[in-house]
């Protein structure tokens, strides 16, 4: 229980959209502090001991779940919600799967997998992952947003201009977020937790994970932001530093040609040298590998970049 939170949304009023006509589930006045629990992105479709079987029958229209949505006293169109993350609360279970016809290289991984994660969360020590493998954790959410303008209901797949789903690993404890205010109230909105990721999250999953959130809502008016930005409170890969990493590269005119053959090459090298299985390892880089831009200026060719730490296997 949150001694300071002024609120709190339980895991039974969330949405599979965003929309500026859903009711509020509650409203609170800038400052407030709100606890909120959310549901993982399969809303909980995934237990101990599920296979890849469970991948082929998730339902992709009850994917990534929001709980909310929550109306903000005098939030109106220009103004910009000011969110700061203050606590995540982890449920110590998690999944990665690797789902047909998604992910950036799905061409090449047809098949379903599935990895099913057990973590401590309470100290949120490293995942294990095989006989060798350690994943560093920090836990963030991946869809977190307001109501857009435009009427109907839209889709939680895409970020847009309001945010969504961003899957910004660094939208951590002590982040402060900022979003574009559309609709009055803003209707803010949190979901899709994840203890673990990559930055491009390649398989297209992270370490999906059921967690409590508290955050802060403010308001700052006339903001008239364009899209979200935000701060972190300090250094953002200290979890993955210690042993320094292994790299390889892509590179050619065209930037998703170039990551692709980057986290081609990296599953290759992964492979090699650990035993992996290519699928594992494709798993593996979307919880902890990071796709990076290297060089974007020297025409006609880019450079893009995958990073893995070596600390996974240290």
């Amino acid at each position: 229980m949150c001694l300071t939170c002024n609120h709190t949304i339980h895991r039974k009023n969330h949405n599979f959209g965003w929309s500026r006509d859903f009711v509020p589930a509650l409203t609170c006045k800038p400052g407030e502090t709100i606890h909120f629990e959310c549901l993982d992105a399969g809303a909980g479709h995934f237990a101990p001991g599920s296979t890849a079987e469970a991948v082929t029958t998730l339902d992709f229209s009850k994917v990534n779940p929001v709980s909310g949505p929550v109306y903000v006293e005098g939030a109106v169109p220009g103004d910009a919600l000011k969110i700061t993350f203050r606590k995540f609360i982890p449920s110590g279970l998690g999944w990665t799967a690797n789902i047909p016809g998604f992910g950036l290289l799905a061409d090449q991984f047809p098949d379903p997998a599935l990895h099913m994660w057990s973590y401590d969360p309470s100290s949120l020590a490293p995942a294990v992952y095989g006989p060798k493998g350690r994943v560093p954790l920090k836990p963030f959410a991946g869809e977190i947003g307001l109501a857009p303008a435009e009427p109907g209901i839209h889709s939680v797949v895409p970020p847009r201009r309001v945010g969504g789903n961003l899957d910004i690993r660094d939208l951590a404890e002590g982040t402060t977020l900022y979003l574009p205010v559309e609709v009055e109230g803003a209707l803010f909105s949190i979901g899709d937790t994840h203890a673990a990721q990559g930055d491009g999250e390649v398989c297209g999953t992270a370490i999906e994970s059921q967690m409590d959130v508290e955050v802060t809502l403010d308001l700052v008016k006339g903001a008239n932001l364009q899209s979200p930005r935000f701060s972190t409170p300090g250094p953002v890969t200290r979890h993955l530093d210690g042993a320094g990493y292994e790299a390889t590269t892509g590179l050619g005119p065209d930037l998703m040609t170039a990551a692709r053959e980057s986290v081609m090459r990296m599953i290759d090298l992964l492979a090699a040298e650990h035993g992996l299985a290519p699928v594992d390892a494709y798993i593996l880089l979307s919880v902890c590998g990071d796709l990076r831009i290297s060089e974007i200026v020297d025409q006609p060719n880019w450079i893009i970049s995958t990073y893995f730490p070596r600390i996974v296997f240290s």
